[in-house]
């Protein structure tokens, strides 16, 4: 009894097992902070009271508790472990160790002395997290790589789950995640995965503290009210508590500090106390690399604007404008000697030099342009300036008031702008001789047209005649093969001559508006049979299959030559360049062309129009030259190669027809191989 009363009075726990490795003594301290086992084996003990080697982490096997190696034999002197309980703060403890041994050498048992190390241990480490966040931050050389060290750094020496650190975006509209750490063996990445990484303020912990501007401490997940962060997901992952830090400077909250433990973690105040002196270091940091990424940049800036500067011709500089109106010089580019045609002594003010410089035919303009940006306007100015070189050069000045403490100052860009002035000049001349050419070639070319409408004209009669003799040639019955032979060719080589100069009558009389079109009432259907008929004799000798779509009637208003002249030149043409055996298809249709309006949604006026299409199995045309095809004398590389003799006129003609008719004709790739020719007539005109 007295042994038991003595073992009870100790500060320190007590446990001893007998040489079969039950526990047989559990004295006062020991029960206060945990229940004794009846029956409890040494080979329990690790499970039952939840052992953990000194790191905290490592679970300790039932042949490394520590009375088990006493058992065993083992001194142990002042070796630590860590007691810890699912959802409990862990303790840590310094053990004593040793067996049990009768004088005769038998084992009797063992027992070990437990000192609670916890508070001495826990002040080294708030000691340790200190100094560790304070060596991080001098060797970081940014903000990303001093957040992750100093999460890394707490929750390591504070034996916690994760760290992570929010910093305020620059539109202070949010908060972003820019660094984070897990301990070592802890898969938190389903948990991380789920918060995004950019946050409101009010959304989560970090959000929710930069919102209140104070700590945020959740000591149990489980039991707090708030919806502050997924209880079911942070539970899920094992995590119990919840810590949020602001890091402020003044008033302003830069950032947060996040941190999530694997137990119920209650605010203490040293713990408080040392989290505060984190955060300070952190937002001494974060100002003094803010300041020192300030000063870079500004730097930087003032190099790169320095180098586009003295990269190009024009003058900037600024200027002070004093009570009294005047304005002096404050800074400028060393680019002022183009301007002046040498450099300014240094000693020269640019603003005074250019103001007794200025043309005197520009001055009053100079005096209204420097009067504005005294009254704080924007303006600019085109004047000369006589330089030091006694040269007058033209000087565009454009410059923006801007009032800084109080001070106006004058920011401005001079552009010597001499040669545009020239070059204007010399434009204004080019654009009279160009116009007093245009008139020549208009005369010219009047005078071409009357020339190629006589020469046309009086050919005629000359064709005309050869063509008559030919004709009575041919009639005689004396003339031998022979001789008919050369008749034949003389008829067919005139009618090519005649057909030629009706062309060139055509495009003149089309070009001076001479070419009248007589509208009447014209069954286009009709009218493309009777020239089918006309043109199946040549599609035969060449064995080409001649097909037509087209409705019982198509009534338009038309000059019925002149459309008939367009169907002949689109057949022949079809006739003519497609191989032997070849297709020609003609279609005929009737359509209603007409604009939607935007603001009603209504139809507006419905054009009828008649739609002719021709289209043939071919040679082609390059696509390229499709917008060539219907000027005059042009011919398709694919006519040249296949040595089909042609003018180049008919298409021509056939476009101005249409278009007199207030139609249109296009031209397109066959698919499968050859042309189609559409032409879109209205019915009315």
């Amino acid at each position: 009894m007295f042994l038991h009363t003595l073992l009870d009075s100790l500060a320190s726990g007590v446990v001893a097992c007998d040489a079969d490795g039950y526990v047989v003594v559990f004295n006062q301290p020991m029960r206060q902070s945990r229940p004794h086992i009846p029956g409890l084996h040494i080979r329990d003990i690790a499970a039952a009271f939840h052992l953990y080697a000194a790191d905290g982490r490592t679970p300790l096997k039932p042949q490394q508790v520590p009375l088990a190696r006493a058992l065993a034999g083992e001194h142990i002197n002042a070796e630590q472990v860590t007691v810890h309980p699912p959802g409990r703060r862990p303790h840590r403890f310094a053990v004593t160790g040793r067996p049990i041994d009768a004088p005769d050498g038998q084992r009797l048992g063992a027992m070990v002395v437990l000192d609670d190390i916890t508070e001495t241990h826990r002040a080294g480490v708030l000691a340790d997290a200190q100094h560790a966040v304070a060596h991080v931050l001098a060797d970081a050389t940014s903000a990303e790589q001093a957040a992750v060290a100093v999460v890394a750094a707490v929750t390591e020496a504070l034996g916690w789950s994760c760290g992570e650190y929010w910093q305020v975006t620059p539109d202070q509209a949010a908060i972003a995640r820019i660094g984070s750490w897990t301990a070592p063996g802890r898969d938190l990445s389903a948990f991380l995965a789920s918060r995004p990484d950019i946050m409101h303020p009010g959304q989560g912990v970090a959000g929710t503290t930069w919102a209140g501007g104070h700590e945020l401490w959740i000591s149990d997940l489980a039991d707090d009210p708030r919806a502050i962060i997924s209880k079911q997901q942070a539970l899920q992952a094992g995590l119990r508590a919840a810590i949020g830090l602001p890091v402020r400077s003044g008033r302003q909250v830069l950032g947060v500090l996040t941190f999530f433990t694997d137990t119920v973690q209650p605010a203490e105040d040293d713990l408080t106390r040392l989290l505060d002196g984190i955060c300070a270091h952190v937002s001494r940091y974060m100002e003094r690399r803010r300041a020192e990424e300030l000063a870079a940049a500004l730097a930087t800036s003032r190099r790169h604007f320095e180098q586009v500067i003295t990269q190009i011709n024009d003058n900037v500089w600024t200027a002070e404008v004093a009570p009294d109106g005047s304005m002096h010089s404050v800074y400028q580019s060393q680019n002022a000697a183009p301007l002046l045609g040498r450099p300014l002594p240094e000693d020269a003010d640019l603003a005074e030099v250019l103001a007794r410089r200025v043309h005197p035919d520009d001055r009053t303009a100079y005096a209204a342009f420097t009067a504005a940006l005294g009254r704080g306007e924007r303006a600019d100015i085109e004047c000369r300036i006589r330089g030091l070189d006694d040269v007058i050069r033209w000087i565009w000045i454009r410059a923006t008031p801007r009032r800084d403490d109080g001070r106006l100052f004058i920011d401005g860009i001079s552009t010597d702008v001499t040669e545009r002035h020239r070059l204007a000049e010399q434009r204004e001349q080019l654009l009279v001789q160009q116009q007093q050419q245009v008139r020549r070639l208009r005369e010219m070319d009047r005078m071409k047209d009357e020339l190629m409408a006589l020469v046309t004209h009086e050919l005629r009669n000359p064709i005309g005649a050869i063509r008559g003799y030919a004709e009575m040639l041919a009639d005689d019955a004396d003339l031998t093969s022979g001789q008919q032979t050369f008749v034949d060719v003389i008829d067919r080589k005139s009618a090519q001559l005649q057909r030629l100069v009706d062309d060139l009558l055509d495009l003149a009389r089309l070009d001076t508006g001479q070419l009248s079109i007589d509208l009447r009432p014209v069954d286009l259907a009709r009218l493309t049979r009777q020239a089918l008929e006309d043109h199946r004799p040549a599609a035969q000798v060449k064995q080409l299959t001649l097909t037509a779509g087209l409705p019982a009637r198509l009534p338009i208003h038309a000059d019925p030559l002149r459309l008939r002249q367009v169907l002949d030149n689109l057949l022949s043409n079809a006739i003519k360049y497609t191989p032997d055996q070849g297709a020609v298809t003609v279609t005929a249709t009737a359509a209603a062309v007409g604009n939607a309006s935007q603001d009603s949604g209504q139809d507006e006026d419905q054009c009828a129009m008649a739609v002719l299409a021709v289209a043939d199995t071919g040679i082609g045309i390059p696509p390229e030259q499709y917008e060539h095809l219907f000027s005059r004398f042009f011919r398709a590389s694919t006519a040249k190669d296949a040595g089909i003799k042609g003018t180049g006129l008919g298409l021509a003609i056939v476009r101005s027809i249409v278009t007199a008719h207030g139609g249109t004709i296009t031209a397109a790739p066959r698919e499968g191989g050859g042309t189609v020719f559409t032409v879109a007539l209205p019915v009315e005109r």
